[in-house]
């Protein structure tokens, strides 16, 4: 749970960490079926969100954060011909191989999140920039993960 009265630092990271838990609680045990369930009209599955938030983890706090290159699996992926690769390749992974990646991913995010507030806190910038030379800070970053 959040701190009631923490810093900023901790309450966003008591939030993080309160998604995280939740997203693994509920997907925990499920076989595959269970992550490969679509609701209604919707191609979207807890496998397929597995999937997504590992990506996003290795994106945010890995590529963006730190400008590092893709890592496993992330950099043999044509993203040009299926750009919602992360989402439909899931299918074709078991309940173990989706959760593993995803706990890999917010191990790996933690330390990151860790280092880069010990550099330069909340306000410190990303070592990726947009076109336009805009860097997110890592509060920025903090909370798109939550949103996510």
């Amino acid at each position: 749970m959040p701190p009631s009265r923490g810093d900023e630092s901790a309450t966003l990271l008591g939030f993080l960490e309160l998604q995280r838990v939740t997203f693994a609680w509920k997907t925990a045990g499920l076989d595959a079926a269970g992550l490969h369930a679509t609701v209604g009209v919707s191609a979207m599955t807890l496998g397929g969100m597995l999937k997504h938030l590992a990506l996003v983890e290795d994106y945010w706090c890995s590529q963006w954060l730190f400008g590092r290159d893709q890592g496993p699996p992330w950099e043999s992926v044509d993203w040009d011909a299926d750009p919602d690769w992360d989402w439909h390749s899931a299918a074709a992974d078991t309940p173990g191989q989706l959760a593993a990646l995803w706990q890999d991913s917010v191990v790996r995010s933690r330390s990151l999140v860790d280092e880069a507030l010990h550099l330069g806190g909340l306000d410190g910038l990303a070592k990726r920039a947009e076109p336009n030379g805009d860097s997110p800070s890592l509060r920025w970053i903090l909370f798109h993960l939550i949103e996510e």
